[in-house]
């Protein structure tokens, strides 16, 4: 088991893990070994995550979500595939903290007080006579 909050833990067999080439510079290093992570984690079938949690990650995945409900996260900046892993592994842990996070206070809405009001109307005034100065209309 994954401890990702105090109250959430998932299940190493949920992850599911293939190893792929990575694309981009590393010379021929990158054309022979598979070190590319494509980390794969069902979200809508996952019996560890409460139904508010998946919602949310749901929404934070975005384009990395299948329409399988399946996240698909891919890790290939390192260039081992050890460290590859720890990072996709890391990054599905925060987005589950971050879905699993409590929603922000309600806001209250609020007037502005009657000195910044006044201060607002003031510049307001201050600048309208600073660009009446500048034109030169005959009066």
């Amino acid at each position: 088991m994954i401890q990702v909050t105090q109250s959430i833990a998932i299940d190493e067999s949920e992850i599911e893990e293939s190893f792929v080439r990575a694309s981009g510079p590393g010379g021929q290093n990158v054309n022979k070994t598979s070190t590319a992570v494509q980390l794969r984690f069902d979200v809508r079938n996952s019996p560890s995550l409460p139904e508010r949690v998946r919602r949310n990650l749901e929404r934070l995945a975005g384009k990395r979500l299948t329409k399988d409900g399946v996240l698909v996260l891919v890790a290939q900046t390192a260039r081992s595939q050890e460290l590859n892993r720890r990072e996709a592994l890391e990054r599905l842990l925060e987005m589950i903290r971050e879905a699993a996070a409590p929603p922000p206070p309600k806001r209250r809405p609020t007037k502005p007080t009657k000195g910044s009001q006044q201060r607002r109307l003031e510049s307001k005034t201050k600048r309208s006579v600073t660009k009446k100065l500048r034109s030169e209309r005959p009066e």
